[in-house]
């Protein structure tokens, strides 16, 4: 009796022998795809490590690690990943600020026209007013702006460290773009004015009259990038 099916000798015919291969081997060109996956995964993982490093010092109490390295850990968190737990230990604004805006244009001749103040404040609040899903933005772009540059600033509007003019150029740009939004002609400065008003205590008769300023602060002009025609 005869026995069919494949012999020893060789493929049968019609069949290539590299139509499969060997086991336990893969094609040479699934190895460097392998190499690239197994290198994206690490640089990924390395990543991740010194984002949730970088955090925990930003957040923890002062120690020797994070005061040697407070130098790199504010280059990788700020702006991007700063941290705000006011969720867990809230620290209400007992003030209301009110932020205005007016620029400047030097025309071809030489002069220079100055626009009419601009209650930037006034448009956040009108955006969110009856909104029942207002933007973030709207709400807490210009304060939170405002707070970083009091922050780094001081009083005296003196930058002395490169995070202040970052947080004064973010505040300018903010500004600028806000009132170039309404349409007012060209401008190259820009003028800020902060008027801080009180909150009055929960059951306090305040009358008629409006709430006394406790600061009206004005900053300096600001060059900014020309907006407008």
């Amino acid at each position: 009796m005869t026995e069919t099916g494949r012999s020893d000798a060789g493929p049968l015919p019609g069949e290539r022998q590299d139509d499969a291969a060997p086991p336990g081997r893969q094609p040479a060109a699934a190895a460097p795809l392998r190499a690239g996956l197994h290198a994206a995964v690490l640089l990924c993982l390395a990543t991740a490590l010194v984002h949730v490093g970088a955090v925990f010092l930003h957040v923890a109490p002062p120690n020797p690690v994070s005061k040697r390295y407070s130098r790199q850990v504010d280059a990788w968190v700020y702006p991007l990943f700063e941290q705000n737990w006011r969720l867990f230990a809230p620290n209400p604004d007992n003030v209301n600020r009110q932020v205005l805006a007016r620029t400047a244009h030097t025309a071809s001749d030489g002069s220079t026209r100055v626009s009419r103040w601009i209650d930037l404040t006034a448009l956040d609040r009108a955006a969110v007013e009856h909104d029942p899903f207002p933007s973030h933005t709207a709400q807490n772009l210009l304060r939170r702006a405002w707070a970083s540059y009091v922050d780094t600033h001081g009083e005296d509007d003196t930058a002395r460290s490169s995070r202040a003019v970052m947080m004064q150029k973010y505040l300018a740009n903010i500004t600028a773009d806000r009132v170039a939004g309404q349409h007012r002609g060209p401008f190259e400065f820009i003028q800020l004015r902060v008027i801080t008003l009180p909150i009055a205590a929960p059951g306090t008769a305040t009358g008629h009259r409006p709430p006394t300023p406790v600061e009206n602060r004005l900053l300096p002009w600001w060059k900014v990038s020309p907006h407008g025609r």
